[in-house]
């Protein structure tokens, strides 16, 4: 049974987008965009309605607002600027413009009622009120009007005046807002900054970073590898963790149950005698050094991602000074970690659910402002979806709070809906499921998906084409033909994507019947020959240097896919919002054979005439050619080049 409402708020208001789940979760966007809201605001009878956007920095009291448009069916529409980076709250209002209304019916009125007394009183009371709810110049030009309405003669001066547009404007400003109604939620827009949502990332194991046989590598042997990183286009190098490794059951080569003397055991395994999550891996250097790193990796005009895991060895710290964060078995003993097939009996997982859990949120907390305190502004988190959700947004929230800067990368391969809410409880950008679409069908729908549907409103993917735990089938199989159509895949269909370090190399060498690598770097010191041959740096450069001189690659949304007569072939679009930059993109798919395929190029979406000659550039290979007409005949060899990118213009 419906109750009788507090207040009378007649003006419907409903469909207000963006808006997640009702407004239980932001939306993200980024610093220097405007945001675009759209509600459906209507009431009965025909009273004229304005509607307003209101929005104001999250924990500011002051609404600021500005006017909405109608568009059609009832749709209003409206926007403001995001000029911060932060946190902003928004909403929509509405009311009955009762001075236009009433303008309304006295425009029907006039000329069939002979007598308009009554009515003109009506809009005699509507003036008297807004003059006394202005203030200023406004107020005495009210006066000045409410004057001449009480000085007129006779009834067509009257009107004369009820009806002049600059007394409408004023009116509009300063009338009483009848039936004002506000949404019933306050909705919120988390913004960030650019790199957000537009990056290159490398991943390094610092420890491989050495040049001498048998030595692992320092902070300072990584320094001399960052002109090259640099160099091939990389914005953000993350980096493996950097702690403490432990010695209890620590992993030997191949994830070897045992070690063999001098074996380094894996980074994510945390926590030693030399300290935990606060502390530094000896065998890499000091708290110091690493802020020197930090330095150069700035100086050359990039960003430290440092891998924030929530693991710990039998030989962490926290172990002895609160063991009853971890799993506890009835014997008394704590239970190593397990994702199962996968077992991790060199850590211990965290109990979430333990009587200490608010602790454990508050150390992890401490822990990553320690690290912000040394300049670190990204992080990858490992595993989150094995971690409460609500410990996430919990832990974004308050971090974000102090440091809107701060982003986080949720390393979570694991089911569609999961990873989706880590998104909305306020991860940054988000691991995704590119690594395993290989076929035409398979990107078009996934990509389709990210770019079209409401996760486009809070999902910013990152595309890795392997990482240090996953070498997917194709590459093992197709080796470097493979390694660069899946590189350019992730380069061009997305803002952000990332490689692990050798992917230049196309060290494609698995454990077979597994997506692990042979001798993974995660259990040994690698020394890799950085220019072997058969390596694709100069392929990878060249694509970087594209993206960054071109506007087109650096939105997400703007990617449109076009007929292709092949089904090997993926044919698609992006294009900058004037259509100054408009990039067309074709790709081989398959690895092993060259694929002819003809296009159909939408002229008329650009907006080329179909009879006009227009101008294709090709950017990696750098030819070009003038086109007439849609259909567009390609072949790509993926022995050579299995990918085209065009620069199309007229």
């Amino acid at each position: 049974m419906a109750k009788m409402p507090k207040t009378l708020q007649t003006i419907v208001i409903e469909h207000v987008q963006p808006e997640l789940d009702g407004g239980r979760y932001p939306v993200k966007r980024i610093v220097g965009e405007m945001l675009e809201v759209t509600a459906d605001i209507f009431k009965e009878g025909h009273d004229t309605i304005a509607a307003k956007l209101q929005y104001k920095i999250f924990d500011e009291k002051t609404w600021q607002e500005t006017p909405m448009h109608h568009v059609d069916n009832d749709q209003w529409a409206g926007s403001f600027p995001l000029t911060a980076n932060t946190r902003y709250a928004f909403t929509v209002g509405a009311y009955v413009k009762t001075y236009e209304t009433w303008k309304i019916e006295l425009e029907k009125k006039h000329g069939v009622l002979p007598d308009m007394t009554s009515e003109l009183l009506e809009g005699h009371a509507q003036l008297t009120e807004a003059l006394s709810l202005s203030k200023g110049s406004d107020r005495t030009t009210l006066t000045t009007w409410l004057s001449k309405w009480n000085q007129a003669h006779d009834q067509e001066s009257r009107i004369a005046i009820a009806l002049n547009p600059q007394l409408g404007i004023l009116m509009d400003q300063h009338e009483h807002r009848a039936a004002w109604t506000l949404y019933k939620q306050e909705l919120e827009v988390i913004v960030d900054r650019d790199r957000a949502c537009y990056g290159a990332w490398y991943e390094i194991f610092p420890r491989s970073e050495g040049t001498t046989e048998g030595k692992g590598g320092t902070f300072r042997d990584c320094e001399t590898r960052l002109p090259v990183i640099r160099d091939m286009g990389f914005d953000v190098l993350y980096l493996a963790p950097i702690h403490p490794i432990g010695e209890t059951n620590r992993k030997g080569r191949n994830n070897s149950l045992q070690a063999t003397p001098g074996d380094p055991g894996s980074p994510w395994a945390i926590g030693s005698q030399h300290g935990g999550h606060d502390a530094i891996e000896p065998a890499l250097g000091t708290l110091q050094e690493f802020e020197s790193f930090q330095q150069a990796v700035r100086n050359h005009g990039m960003e430290i991602a440092l891998d924030f895991a929530i693991n710990a060895t039998p030989d962490h710290p926290y172990v002895t000074q609160h063991p009853t964060w971890f799993k506890q078995r009835p014997d008394g003993t704590i239970k190593y970690a397990e994702n199962p097939p996968k077992k991790y009996e060199d850590i211990y997982a965290f109990d979430f659910y333990s009587k200490d859990w608010q602790e454990i949120w508050q150390e992890m907390k401490r822990v990553l402002l320690f690290w912000i305190e040394h300049g670190v502004k990204i992080f990858r988190v490992d595993n989150p979806h094995t971690k409460p959700v609500i410990f996430w947004e919990w832990l974004i929230s308050e971090i974000q709070q102090e440091h809107p800067d701060v982003l986080f990368l949720a390393e979570a391969f694991t089911k569609p809906k999961m990873m989706q809410v880590l998104a909305k409880s306020g991860f940054t950008q988000s691991y995704t499921y590119f690594t395993w679409r290989n076929s035409k069908q398979e990107m078009t729908e996934y990509l389709t998906e990210l770019t079209q549907s409401e996760m486009k409103e809070y999902f910013r993917p990152n595309f890795f084409p392997t990482t240090p735990d996953i070498l997917p089938p194709i590459l093992q199989q197709a080796g470097r033909p493979a390694f660069k159509f899946r590189f350019f895949l992730a380069a061009t269909l997305s803002t952000t994507y990332g490689i692990y370090n050798s992917y230049e190399l196309c060290e494609n060498e698995a454990i077979p019947g597994t997506e692990e690598y042979q001798n993974s770097e995660k259990y040994e010191i690698h020394h890799w020959d950085w220019n072997r041959p058969g390596n694709i740096r100069d392929y990878i450069t060249r694509i970087n240097q594209i993206r960054r001189d071109n506007l087109a690659l650096q939105a997400f949304t703007n990617l449109k896919f076009y007929e292709s007569d092949n089904e090997h072939i993926l044919f698609y679009g992006k294009m900058t919002p004037d259509q100054m930059n408009i990039l067309l993109f074709a790709v081989n798919m398959d690895p092993y054979h060259p694929q002819e395929a003809q296009l159909t190029i939408p002229l008329e979406e650009f907006g080329i005439p179909m009879t006009a000659p227009y101008h294709l550039h090709e950017l990696i290979q750098d030819y070009q050619h003038d086109v007439v007409g849609p259909e567009y005949i390609i072949r790509l060899d993926p022995q050579k080049e299995p990918a085209a990118l065009f620069n199309i213009h007229w």
